[in-house]
């Protein structure tokens, strides 16, 4: 069954059951494997993506549920890498493995479009729940905090 949804501003047409998990739409069907598989149960945040501005879990979010809205990936943050979120990661040195980083920068910044100087405890509390295995959370507040100063 075809189901139709704009991703990262091109509107695309894909021929799949529509239980299909949105993380195997972007990774298999469309190619864009910015977006990881982590947990598989919508826990850790890994496969984070903006499903009309908000923060949203891929992994179980089937592709009908998505039908006819708009889909931002981390390649569609910013193609080039210039977000000022993108910028901010590689000048704190945030990635070590750097598995969890494209769903840690997409829930960050549907933090900053809403609040574009959110405190610390804010930044913490709207983070919660993207696990880094590698355990930077301090790094990611920083670079969170230094995303919102060249707002």
């Amino acid at each position: 069954m075809a189901t139709e949804l704009k991703v990262n501003g091109k509107s695309t047409r894909v021929d799949v059951d529509p239980a299909t998990p949105l993380l195997w739409v972007l990774r298999e069907h469309l190619q864009l494997t910015g977006t990881k598989f982590g947990c598989g149960i919508a826990q850790c945040g890994a496969c984070t993506v903006h499903v009309d501005g908000e923060a949203t879990r891929s992994c179980t979010t089937p592709v009908a549920a998505v039908a006819g809205k708009s889909v931002t990936t981390i390649e569609g943050l910013s193609p080039t890498g210039e977000h000022k979120l993108q910028k901010a990661w590689i000048a704190e040195q945030v990635p070590q493995c750097g598995y969890c980083q494209s769903g840690q920068i997409m829930q960050a910044a549907t933090l900053l479009a809403r609040n574009a100087n959110p405190s610390r405890e804010q930044i913490v509390r709207h983070m919660d729940g993207n696990i880094c295995r590698c355990g930077t959370y301090q790094r990611i507040v920083k670079a969170i905090e230094r995303a919102a100063k060249e707002a």
